[in-house]
């Protein structure tokens, strides 16, 4: 194997790993913002964290965030519960940072 070889291999597992961050790091803010918004529309334990669950799957609808958005966007309307579209993208941001935290502390 030349160094150009090994090179690009190192490559291709840096391009896996953090694929594989950023994969993790979305599916923590996802949940994390599951629970948010159940506390926001009045919902508890088991039943918040089935919530939860269905914002991380609705992250599989499309690419991008606007899935998740619309999900917790519609959710919180059909309930009245007053956000703006800029909160609720601040709070996503926020969670993310958050998320990140998380995966890089190992909790």
């Amino acid at each position: 194997m030349t160094t150009f070889d090994k090179r690009e291999e190192g490559f291709e597992k840096k391009f896996a790993h953090d694929e594989e961050l950023r994969f993790k790091a979305n599916a923590r803010r996802n949940k994390l913002l599951g629970l948010w918004a159940a506390e926001k529309l009045g919902i508890t334990g088991t039943a918040a964290d089935a919530y939860a669950k269905e914002v991380v799957m609705a992250d599989f609808e499309e690419a991008g965030d606007d899935d998740v958005f619309r999900k917790v966007r519609k959710d919180l309307d059909a309930k009245g519960v007053q956000q703006s579209d800029h909160q609720l993208r601040s709070t996503m941001d926020e969670l993310m940072l958050q998320a990140i935290a998380q995966i890089k502390a190992g909790t």
